[in-house]
């Protein structure tokens, strides 16, 4: 080199966020997970299963109200580069904006974002019309409502229904003496729900005076949810429906005619159990529905810290399944075999796909079988035994939340690697 050459470094050119965040996904044999925090009952269950498939999972706490915030979107980019997951996860689509900010940032990030609906996906998404785009994938707890999601624009929408935490709901919990009992149901009593539901419509009378009336036939109907009810077999109400003045109240009335319904389905039903002195864990509202007799109340148990427990002091435990999923099942039909209970449950279409009907299962198709079953299965342990331990065994086999995870992990893999 020449005195007085100047030597000339050329800076490297670094990568870009986009290009350092948009890498190939589903490489390993396993997963990387970031799972969106809300505190939601199913976050456990996910935790747990990743720990016991051997995922890492990156939890990513969701602001107050379950929405964006300039910190939320900043922790998630970074966790998106950082942590390099496979996938995210979010319930029920807590943490996504209205405006679809959130879901078009995955987009740009080329990461697939998997929400899963364990409750009714219409009484959530009607406030998120701008969330369907390729990069968002739906699974959802109920076959029925895969058809309407795919009509909003999903391009990828899957049945994926709940399960049991295998590892938690097991035999040889020790139980309470107090909650020893021949028949048992835990539920909710709908008081609550309805009176808030109540007061909000207050201001429509003809609405509610009609809703109410109206409650029984959807929940003795085939309708799978209520605005198809109104439409088809309530037009006056539905006319009603059209003429409330903004989205949210047209949505309270879908809603309060759903629990309402269930409110007097469950009655009737627990009602039938009386001859058998049950013990009912549930709220206060009870004691307002129920004649005064030989049932007992005990009061709301803790899903996990009681629940494993209770389910196999009872010789015959009972389920009456909320009418916002008529075809669907709540996890009770897996997690009271899963600890060595006997379930008698209400038939629902989806069973049949997850239990061979009468060996897994013993179902009750209407309100006048209920005391006959009863009775049946309380003086026959030798068959509630042996449904038991079928049941158990399909649930150990198919119907862990590791099996759901596992088919997640596929399913998006085939559609994202």
């Amino acid at each position: 080199m020449s005195p007085g050459t100047v030597h000339q470094c050329k800076r490297p050119i670094l990568p870009t966020y986009w290009e350092r965040v948009r890498i190939p996904r589903f490489r390993g044999a396993t997963a990387r997970l970031l799972l969106f925090s809300s505190g939601y009952f199913l976050e456990k269950e996910i935790e747990s299963s990743c720990a016991r498939l051997g995922w890492q999972l990156l939890k990513i706490v969701l602001p107050k109200g379950a929405r964006c915030s300039t910190a939320f979107i900043e922790h998630l980019l970074t966790a998106a580069v950082e942590f390099k997951p496979d996938f995210a996860l979010t319930i029920n689509h807590l943490g996504l904006d209205r405006q679809g900010e959130i879901a078009t940032l995955f987009e740009k990030m080329a990461l697939p974002l998997a929400s899963w609906f364990v409750d009714n996906p219409r009484l959530i998404l009607h406030d998120f019309p701008k969330q369907a785009n390729p990069w968002c994938a739906l699974f959802t707890w109920n076959q029925d409502t895969v058809a309407p999601l795919t009509a909003l624009g999903f391009e990828l929408v899957d049945y994926l229904p709940l399960a049991t935490d295998t590892e938690h709901f097991k035999p040889g919990v020790v139980g309470k003496p107090a909650w020893r009992s021949p028949v048992s149901f835990v539920g909710d009593s709908m008081v609550r729900p309805v009176s808030k539901l109540l007061n909000r419509l207050k201001p429509w009378p003809q609405v509610l005076d009609l809703a109410r009336q109206a409650a029984s036939g959807f929940a003795s109907s085939c309708a799978g949810d209520s605005l198809k009810f109104m439409r088809t077999e309530s037009p006056a109400l539905f006319k009603l429906w059209e003429e409330l003045p903004d989205p949210l109240r047209r949505l309270d009335l879908e809603q309060f005619l759903t629990w309402e319904a269930t409110r007097l389905y469950r009655l009737q039903r627990v009602s039938s159990l009386l001859p058998f002195s049950p013990l009912i864990a549930g709220d206060s509202g009870w004691r307002s529905l129920l004649p005064r007799g030989s049932w007992k109340l005990l009061g709301p148990l803790d899903y996990y810290r009681d629940l494993p427990g209770f389910y196999p002091l009872s010789e015959v435990n009972f389920n009456a399944t909320s009418l916002q999923m008529k075809g669907a099942v709540n996890q009770r039909v897996f997690d009271v075999p899963a600890c060595g209970g006997f379930l008698l449950s209400d038939w629902r279409e989806q069973m049949k796909g997850l239990f061979e009907p009468g060996k897994e299962t013993a179902c009750y198709g209407n309100v006048e079988e209920i005391g006959g079953l009863v009775r049946h299965f309380l003086n026959h342990p030798d068959e509630r035994l042996k449904i038991v331990s079928a049941a158990r065994n399909r649930v150990l086999a198919e119907h862990d939340y590791t099996h759901r995870m596992k088919h997640m992990l596929k399913t998006l893999r085939r559609r994202y690697a």
